[in-house]
């Protein structure tokens, strides 16, 4: 590996730059997104519970545990359970607003760096080949040395290419898994938050908070 690394020259180190970087976001966004997924149907089926039974302070305690972006959407409008239907929407669109773009940072990167690198290793293949038509039409240089200046040169323009591929394919897939998981947890963000907002709305005569005031 490290033999064709040097072989791919200077290309080769811009390319590792953006593979470090690509690397980085793939991880930080994966440990950010997985840690704040929650089973949504449990999660709902505990809501209604605590909802049914009028006892929001359990519901909200429950949110504050969860400690996940869909709990803490929820658990905005549930502390505003006694103000009017509008105001507990207003709540939940005011925490989605805080929450949703923290889901959605930074993957957008990951198609930036794939099209990075894949450039980076085109130009390190025209520099390279640049280096053999160089060696090849060069006078005074020995034909033993112009067959190795050569092979030099389509080296250099072969191994930039195969790894700026390499790390382009890799952002792309890091950048589809991960847009992925975001649509499904701004899904279940959407959907929960209408669900529990449903529940608070038809079940008013049944919340046990204390009156604002």
């Amino acid at each position: 590996m490290w033999k064709h690394f040097q072989e791919g020259g200077w290309g080769m180190w811009l390319i590792l730059f953006w593979s470090i970087i690509t690397i980085g976001v793939i991880i930080e966004r994966a440990l950010t997104l997985f840690s704040s997924s929650i089973n949504k149907d449990v999660f709902l089926a505990t809501m209604q519970k605590c909802i049914l039974a009028g006892d929001v302070q359990r519901a909200v305690k429950m949110c504050s545990a969860a400690n996940a972006p869909l709990a803490r959407i929820v658990q905005a409008g549930l502390v505003k359970v006694n103000r009017p239907d509008e105001e507990v929407q207003a709540a939940m669109d005011e925490a989605a607003l805080r929450e949703i773009p923290k889901l959605t940072a930074r993957t957008p990167f990951l198609a930036l760096l794939a099209n990075l690198a894949m450039l980076s290793g085109l130009l390190g293949t025209v520099t390279g080949l640049i280096s053999s038509f160089a060696a090849v039409s060069g006078d005074g240089i020995d034909p033993s040395q112009k067959a190795k200046l050569l092979a030099g040169g389509i080296a250099e323009a072969m191994n930039c290419t195969a790894f700026g591929l390499i790390v382009a394919i890799l952002a792309l897939v890091g950048f589809a898994l991960l847009n992925s998981k975001t649509q499904g947890l701004e899904d279940d963000i959407n959907e929960s938050s209408v669900q529990v907002l449903n529940l608070v709305v038809t079940n008013r005569q049944k919340v046990n908070l204390p009156a604002e005031g």
